[in-house]
């Protein structure tokens, strides 16, 4: 699978571990962002990988900082994108199930190493369910094109 991964400062360790893990399982790892561990600002990243996947130049991505939160705000921003902040398992099957989520947003300060990698496998692994969740997720789009008012 190709991958899109980016982090903040705060996010450095993990991202650098997700990197080399998965490519290590044979994926393709598009490292877009920071790695320095030097102060940098989380919407650089977020807006990195939600190009490469709204480009399609990458399946899914990742990104971490210290909450999730301000990656997946800034995330969101970009069309095509649905950026779900994950902190355990199950949310991170019923993103990617329920959803169709195309971005995993994580904390580095939450979350030991351990607890990324599980996250991150079930992520990875949950295929879009459609179904009546189609239809939910076509009103998400709706609303990012526009197409959708308050009285709909």
């Amino acid at each position: 699978m190709k991958i899109s991964i980016a982090s903040d400062h705060r996010g450095h360790e993990a991202v650098l571990h997700l990197i080399e893990r998965l490519a290590g399982e044979g994926h393709e790892v598009k490292h877009v962002g920071e790695t320095t561990g030097e102060r940098s600002d989380y919407p650089d990243g977020a807006r990195a990988v939600g190009e490469s996947v709204s480009h399609g130049d990458t399946e899914l991505g990742i990104l971490i900082c210290g909450t999730g939160i301000g990656m997946s705000i800034a995330a969101n921003k970009v069309k095509g994108v649905r950026a779900a902040v994950v902190g355990d398992e199950l949310s991170a099957g019923l993103a990617r199930g329920h959803n169709d989520a195309n971005v995993l947003c994580l904390s580095a300060d939450l979350l030991g190493i351990r607890k990324i990698d599980l996250i991150v496998d079930k992520f990875l692994g949950a295929p879009f369910e459609g179904g009546r969740h189609e239809r939910r997720v076509s009103k998400i789009n709706e609303i990012e094109a526009g197409e959708i008012g308050a009285a709909d």
